[in-house]
């Protein structure tokens, strides 16, 4: 039995097809890219994942399981800077955890601590999110979906916001917590460099409605660990062109077809 499984799903907005008839299986612990251009449907099939969006047909299982509804087994950091205006920087982290009863008061609060500290926010923990800047606050949601526990992880371009020494910073972390936590994660973005980066495996999209145009190992082509100077290699540089050659096929195809 697959963990995650995409069983012939289709998603329709009235005459209007977003995704076609997907199938795709992830594995427990896995780190899977969905890589293609904006308005492929990539992001509604996280979302259809997440609970927020029911499929036109076919199903999503989880453990067997059909999914219809959003909970706590699967967290969702968005692009959008999600922060609670009425909670500050801790204050959200901690609302987070606010269903886990595997943690004692004290563990959570030092939960708290360890993810402020993780997304270089410790200084602003008492600070009202109206107060720090958009990439701030993007960390806050990613430190609050981090700090849920759930089993998977869906991320929405959660970097996009971000300096470049932050961003790369949180991907090296996001591939930590991936690995020693064995969490699965689906990671959706535009970004070829930071797909090949991150990524177990990278989907690669057609232009809507969502098909797949290519799968690619990447564990099997420069191994399961990442560092920043791995970036300037001859496998990583070759990795990323075949991907940025497998994105603007897309925009090729549709070029010829206008």
């Amino acid at each position: 039995m697959s963990y995650l499984a995409f069983e012939s799903v289709t998603k329709r907005y009235g005459q209007t097809e977003v995704v076609d008839s997907f199938d795709l299986d992830v594995a427990e612990g896995e780190l899977v890219a969905f890589l293609g251009p904006s308005g492929c449907g990539k992001t509604t099939l996280m979302r259809m994942v997440g609970g927020l969006e029911s499929p036109s047909s076919g199903r999503i299982l989880l453990r067997g399981e059909e999914l219809k509804k959003p909970d706590r087994r699967r967290g969702m950091v968005f692009q959008s800077y999600s922060a609670f205006p009425w909670l500050t920087v801790s204050g959200n982290v901690a609302y987070g955890m606010r269903y886990r009863r595997d943690l004692t008061a004290d563990q959570k609060r030092k939960q708290v601590a360890h993810f402020l500290d993780l997304v270089g926010l410790t200084a602003f923990a008492d600070t009202w999110p109206n107060r720090i800047s958009g990439g701030m606050r993007q960390r806050v949601a990613i430190a609050r979906t981090l700090a849920a526990g759930s089993d998977i992880l869906l991320m929405d371009e959660p970097f996009g916001a971000l300096d470049a020494q932050r961003r790369e910073f949180l991907q090296l972390e996001l591939r930590r917590i991936q690995i020693e936590e064995r969490k699965t994660v689906i990671f959706v973005t535009h970004d070829v460099e930071e797909a090949a980066f991150l990524a177990d495996r990278v989907i690669v999209f057609t232009r809507r409605p969502a098909r797949i145009l290519a799968e690619v190992d990447v564990t099997a082509r420069i191994g399961p660990s990442r560092t920043l100077e791995m970036r300037g290699g001859s496998d990583f540089f070759a990795l990323r062109n075949e991907l940025l050659h497998q994105v603007r096929s897309t925009a090729s195809e549709e070029e010829g077809g206008a």
